[in-house]
């Protein structure tokens, strides 16, 4: 049943008032969820205050909490840390200075609070929250406030964002800056891959995550490092063995470096600190290597944050202030977080409790316990990591005689190497032949195949592009040769990776089955395409490192207008004739309008974004972004538009255009697609050893699919990685302009209006109920997640 859209409207804050403060270690993506609370905090007309040096500044009030203005947070999006700062604070553990906050609050009328922060703080934040009433009470007692503002302010209402670069709170996928950390260790062993490799080096990295080993197990993943430490899941006991073995056979295999990545916690099943200096001395000691530590430090907190972060701060932030709007006295204080591409509510002190219970499990040396209770995420990483670091000596393989073919179509994504890499290593580790197809279905069709070793893709992982080559050339028109080759080589199952052209590819197979019997085998699509366009997924392999490169390109240009002044700027994004790229960019880099396909406009909308600007430019940021999907309007083009306002805006503002062009393909992968390509591809060669099994015909001793789910796409579904027959997805698909017909990221296309101080309603029906957490029992985990 589909349920009625509830919008936002009736919910108004006025009367009511916002605290907001960061609290705890800095986060990149702090400010924008701070821009996200006071705007929209502003937007449904309550008043909103800064408290600054988190929960310091509340026990000593004055200047440190005050009234803000819409302008107030313009300008911080991009910006790193916190800007309304952030400090350690022992007065609040005390109840004498949780009193004083109380008097500071009640004496503006602030009784709800918006806590950006580690458990600590949302712990503390909990606290005060049960003391509110105790502490105004005691405050009447003492003639500081008056039985009215008892009674006025009774509740104090708290919600949380989880502001940590470690991602060790349970019950959400990502905090707030974790992303970002990511970005930053990645650039950084990107670096020093070159100088290994120039001097056959071994590099020991530590990175942070003091209890917990997210970063060190994600990064570890994302560039194939020989081995990693983390607390969670400590090495088996003689582990200097078997790791100077595989370092040493890694050496013999002619790999020039080897990759050692350390979380600063990492422990062994002892209980007892593996150091980076330890690691390091061991493989000077056994294997003579030559050898260097980099200890990456505060470069981790640092820096600009990146695309993920700061839609995801922007969403958590309006969330909370809609939380918050929600509240009674009965909801208990919740934190807002992101489950998969959804964002949930969940009862913060149960979050906290779990959390508590992971370190509680690692002390008591529940290794496998703790892993379980970290999440479906982390535990993905994991076994993840796990299935493609080690290759089992040949002996122990499996042979299944199967045959498989990977092969890439479409425009060249970041981060298809890296699911090329992961299917290869997987499908040789479940016994299977695995071979490639150079240069898509044109280079099927001339026979370029050749089978592929588990060291031909070391490496892999971090290089952009595609190594074996991309064409947007369709089978159909080479269906008999691509049949000819398929038997020649007897390949029993493909994996096709690309964007629309893969999954048109893959509907082209499916329907040939009836007149080419070849074609009768698993097929497996995985999305890879910048413009996120295929049907059947939320996200696609390389839009994450394209959204990135327009962020960073629309921070540059923001920076030179914030020079000039009254300058607006029109940027044209790729895409083809999906909007997501422009929307989310523009939601990223905090632009003022953004012109998309999927929402038709017309001349009467330009004028008022035209007149939206002129207004603008008379307070203190003069200066406006307009992002414009390429494909967004035929008449309405890049230059129409430019032309448009450069008249309209004369005497007032001046104009320039920019169009960014296939930057947006280029670049190493961002942290988030080498992750999401190797996962999914991972589980995709899973599935295909599973249909194998399912479809092999011993009598006649070949494979034999003929149904419809042996043709799947593999996409990420709000919550869920799930599997679908690509014939089912035809109905979702509008083949003319290469989109899916429903798209998610429309629904956050009213909140990059309201951030920019547009009017508009925004759907509310996915958010506003309070669920719990659950920890799944060992069947479930192998279910779905990401």
């Amino acid at each position: 049943m589909d349920h009625q859209p509830k919008f936002f409207e009736n919910l108004s804050g006025t009367g009511k008032a916002i605290g907001v403060l960061t609290s705890g270690g800095d986060a990149q993506g702090m400010n924008a969820a701070v821009r996200a609370v006071v705007r929209m905090g502003i937007y449904v007309k309550a008043k909103v205050y800064f408290v600054y040096e988190g929960y310091q500044g509340m026990v000593d009030g004055g200047d440190n909490i005050v009234e803000v203005s819409w302008e107030s947070v313009s300008s911080i999006l991009q910006v790193g840390g916190t800007v309304i700062g952030s400090a350690r604070c022992k007065s609040f553990r005390t109840r004498e200075g949780r009193l004083q906050a109380a008097y500071n609050l009640v004496q503006r009328g602030i009784t709800n609070l918006c806590v950006i922060g580690g458990d600590g703080s949302l712990t503390g934040a909990n606290l005060f929250r049960e003391e509110w009433s105790g502490l105004l009470e005691e405050l009447a007692q003492k003639g500081k406030i008056d039985e009215e503002a008892v009674k006025k302010y009774a509740y104090l209402n708290i919600v949380g964002m989880v502001g940590s670069i470690d991602n060790d709170f349970c019950g959400t996928d990502m905090t707030i800056g974790t992303d970002s950390a990511l970005h930053r260790i990645i650039e950084v062993v990107d670096a020093i891959m070159t100088t290994a490799q120039s001097h056959q080096r071994t590099f020991v990295l530590e990175v942070m995550g003091r209890h917990c080993g997210y970063l060190a197990l994600v990064s570890a993943l994302a560039c194939g490092a020989d081995w990693v430490f983390i607390p969670e899941y400590p090495p088996e006991e003689g582990w200097e063995d078997s790791m100077c073995v595989k370092l040493s056979e890694n050496r013999a295999r002619k790999k020039r470096l080897n990759i050692i990545i350390v979380a600063e916690g990492a422990i062994d099943c002892h209980n007892k600190p593996i150091t980076s200096e330890k690691v390091k001395d061991l493989v000077v000691q056994r294997l003579g290597f030559d050898t260097r530590v980099t200890i990456l430090g505060h470069v981790q907190r640092g820096g600009t944050p990146s695309a993920f972060d700061r839609i995801l701060a922007s969403r958590m932030g309006v969330e909370a202030v809609l939380a918050l709007l929600e509240a009674t006295p009965a909801t208990p204080a919740c934190v807002v977080s992101l489950s998969g591409n959804q964002a949930v509510r969940l009862p913060l002190m149960e979050c906290v409790q779990m959390t508590q219970e992971v370190q509680k499990a690692m002390d008591e040396g529940r290794f496998v316990e703790a892993v379980r209770l970290r999440g479906r995420s982390f535990e993905n990483n994991l076994n993840t990591y796990k299935l493609l670091s080690h290759k089992k000596p040949d002996a122990e393989l499996p042979k299944t005689n199967f045959n498989v073919a990977v092969l890439n179509v479409g425009a060249p994504a970041a981060g298809m190497n890296a699911a090329v890499r992961a299917a290869v290593r997987v499908g040789i580790t479940e016994g299977h032949k695995m071979f490639a197809v150079i240069d898509g279905f044109e280079g099927f069709a001339r026979g370029k195949i050749k089978e592929i070793s588990w060291g031909d893709v070391g490496g892999w992982t971090g290089q952009g592009g595609s190594i074996l080559g991309t064409k947007r050339t369709l089978p159909a028109k080479y269906l008999e040769k691509i049949a000819d080759q398929m038997r020649t080589n007897n390949i029993n199952a493909l994996m096709v990776i690309g964007g629309f052209e893969a999954y048109e590819s893959c509907l082209q197979l499916h329907e040939a089955r009836s007149r080419f019997e070849e074609f009768c085998v698993p097929i497996c699509v995985l999305p890879a395409t910048i413009s996120n366009n295929v049907p059947g997924t939320d996200f696609s392999i390389g839009a994450d490192t394209a959204l990135n490169a327009i962020v960073e390109t629309c921070d540059r240009i923001k920076q030179s207008a914030s020079g000039t002044k009254r300058r607006v700027f029109i940027i044209e994004t790729m895409g083809g004739y999906c909007g997501y790229l422009a929307n989310m960019g523009a939601l990223a880099a905090g632009a003022d309008a953004a012109y998309i396909f999927e929402e038709q406009f017309d001349i009467r909308e330009l004028q008022a974004n035209v007149e939206h600007l002129t207004e603008k430019m008379k307070t203190s940021i003069q200066r406006g972004l307009v992002l414009r999907n390429e494909n967004c309007n035929e008449n309405y083009t890049t230059d129409f538009i430019y032309q448009l306002y450069s008249e309209e805006g004369k005497g007032v503002f001046d104009c320039r255009k920019n169009v960014l062009g296939h930057m947006q393909q280029g670049g190493a992968p961002s942290p988030f697609d080498r992750n999401f390509g190797t996962k999914i591809a991972a589980k995709a060669m899973q599935w295909i050893s599973k249909k194998l099994k399912e479809t092999y015909r011993k009598e006649e001793g070949k494979v034999f699919a003929n149904t419809d789910d042996s043709v799947c796409l593999l996409g990420m579904r709000r919550r869920n990685l799930v599997f679908q027959p690509v014939a089912e997805l035809k109905n979702e698909t509008d083949f003319v302009h290469r989109i899916p017909k429903e798209q998610w990221w429309l629904k956050l296309r009213p909140l990059m209006k309201i951030l920019a101080k547009y009017k508009t309603s925004y759907d509310v029906s996915d958010s506003g109920q309070l669920e719990h957490v659950a920890v799944r029992s060992p069947k479930e985990a192998e279910t779905g997640a990401i």
